[in-house]
C-alpha cells in the first residue's frame, strides 16, 4: 500500500526557535478571522506588553484548538491534571471587542 501522505518540511529559524514567553492571550474574531495577542505582565504591572500576534482564519484557529485539546489530553494523561493556579492574573479571553495593540 503506498502512503499518499505528502510531508512538510518546516523551517524554524535561530531567531524564532528561542520562543516568546507569554502569560496573557486576548482573543478577538470578526466573520473572518480571529486574532490571538501573545502578552506578558508583570506583577503589579500596570499594563501587559504583547508580545506576538497571531491571525487565522476560522477553520484553523478551530483546528488549533482541537489540536490544543489533544496535547492537554496526552500532557495529563502522562503528568496528571494540570491545575489552575487560581492566581490573579487576568484570565485568558475569548470574544470581545477586536484587539488593540
Amino acid at each position: 500500500m503506498e502512503d499518499n501522505k505528502k510531508q512538510l518540511n518546516i523551517e524554524l529559524t535561530d531567531e524564532i526557535s528561542g520562543g516568546v514567553y507569554s502569560n496573557l492571550a486576548i482573543i478577538s474574531h470578526t466573520p473572518n478571522e480571529f486574532v490571538v495577542d501573545f502578552a506578558q505582565i508583570m506583577p503589579g504591572a500596570p499594563k501587559a506588553k504583547v508580545r506576538s500576534r497571531i491571525v487565522m482564519t476560522p477553520q484553523n484557529a478551530k483546528r488549533l484548538f482541537k489540536a490544543l485539546a489533544e496535547n492537554i489530553n496526552r500532557y495529563e494523561t502522562q503528568y496528571g491534571n494540570i491545575k489552575d493556579s487560581g492566581d490573579k492574573m487576568p484570565p485568558f479571553t475569548m470574544g470581545g471587542p477586536t484587539a488593540q495593540a
